[in-house]
């Protein structure tokens, strides 16, 4: 039926041809004779490998090999270089083969879903014109940071998986319009992720969420799903804390924030400003601090972990969602905690 079928193309030099459906076991080596194929469909049939031949379809852009057998991205594709979209859901694929990922760089479109890949070689990020990944229905529990160099990226779905957490430099991926996350074990978004200002869509529910990131009304979204996670209610308590002992390092580090922060002329060119120019390694972690969400005051380490209800209609703007959703803040002191005019919660769990 295949030879067939091929045989009938190589009188018409058609830009896609059909082999879907056909229980194919192998792909018959004269395909290597269609040069002129834009468009390969060979899903649902029993391939476990691809011919040397299929490397001659040098103008290929599209290849569909969803449901079949194959247990790794066969070799023949790293050769596919104007390879555009590739779909591989629904076979057997437990790892990707780094020099197949390193070759196509002009793929923009990636659909992995329902295959048993547990991890996520850090060559995914030579993927550089990468618009759309699916790794839906697999087994990962982490992904690699390299995964945040994609920042092409506009579309991310990893639902039912194992994820527990996301890389702390997920903000990377400025261009992300949808993200899926659901039925994960996901306990905590990284606090970047309100560096993705393009995000329309997030998708987080059924996952061990307890509370959203401090900057989540930095992002636009339009939809937000997170029923089915243990987020914090609203049940206040009152409480009274003493001051704490803060550090040495957080102390020293607290009064050079305060000293850099300060513009006032008699302060422009203090020696500290210009002393402070020659460690860059206290620099750096300077650069890590954070800011009270009371005060306003920058400090280094010792923080207290709070949260704040926001409305998801008014504060968050979501087409979706009713209700209040918990947003975490952090407070450098039980002083600012303490004082009053504010509406931020300490965290109490059973």
């Amino acid at each position: 039926m295949a030879d067939t079928l091929l045989v009938t193309a190589l009188r018409s030099k058609p830009k896609s041809l059909n082999l879907s459906n056909k229980k194919l076991d192998r792909v018959p080596k004269a395909i290597g004779k269609l040069d002129c194929i834009l468009h390969l469909q060979l899903k649902n049939n029993r391939l476990k490998t691809l011919p040397y031949e299929l490397t001659y379809l040098y103008q290929l852009q599209i290849l569909n090999c969803g449901n079949n057998e194959f247990e790794e991205l066969p070799d023949v594709i790293e050769h596919l270089t104007m390879l555009e979209k590739l779909h591989l859901f629904n076979n057997k694929i437990h790892t990707l083969t780094p020099k197949v990922l390193m070759s196509l760089r002009s793929l923009s479109f990636l659909n992995l879903n329902k295959n048993c890949l547990k991890t996520l070689p850090p060559e995914i990020c030579r993927l550089i014109n990468l618009q759309f990944l699916s790794i839906d229905n697999n087994v990962l529990t982490e992904l690699p940071v390299e995964l945040c160099a994609l920042t092409r990226l506009e579309e991310f779905h990893a639902a039912n998986n194992q994820l527990t957490n996301l890389p702390l430099e997920f903000g990377f991926l400025i261009n992300l319009e949808k993200l899926h996350l659901q039925k994960n074990r996901i306990r905590e978004l990284p606090e970047s992720i309100g560096k993705c200002y393009k995000l329309r869509t997030l998708d987080i529910a059924a996952n061990d969420l307890r509370i959203f990131p401090t900057e989540l009304h930095n992002i636009p979204l339009k939809d937000m799903f997170c029923e089915e996670n243990p987020l914090l209610q609203h049940i206040p308590v009152h409480s009274v804390q003493e001051e704490e002992v803060l550090s040495l390092k957080e102390v020293c580090a607290r009064y050079v924030m305060k000293e850099l922060k300060d513009r006032r002329p008699d302060k422009r060119w203090s020696y500290l400003r210009r002393a402070i120019k020659h460690y860059p390694q206290i620099r750096e972690m300077l650069a890590q601090a954070s800011r009270c969400a009371v005060c306003g005051e920058s400090f280094l380490n010792t923080w207290l972990e709070c949260v704040k209800f926001v409305d998801a209609k008014s504060d968050l703007r979501l087409n979706n969602l009713n209700g209040l959703v918990p947003v975490r803040a952090l407070l450098c002191s039980y002083k600012c905690f303490n004082s009053k005019g504010h509406d931020y919660y300490g965290v109490a769990f059973p």
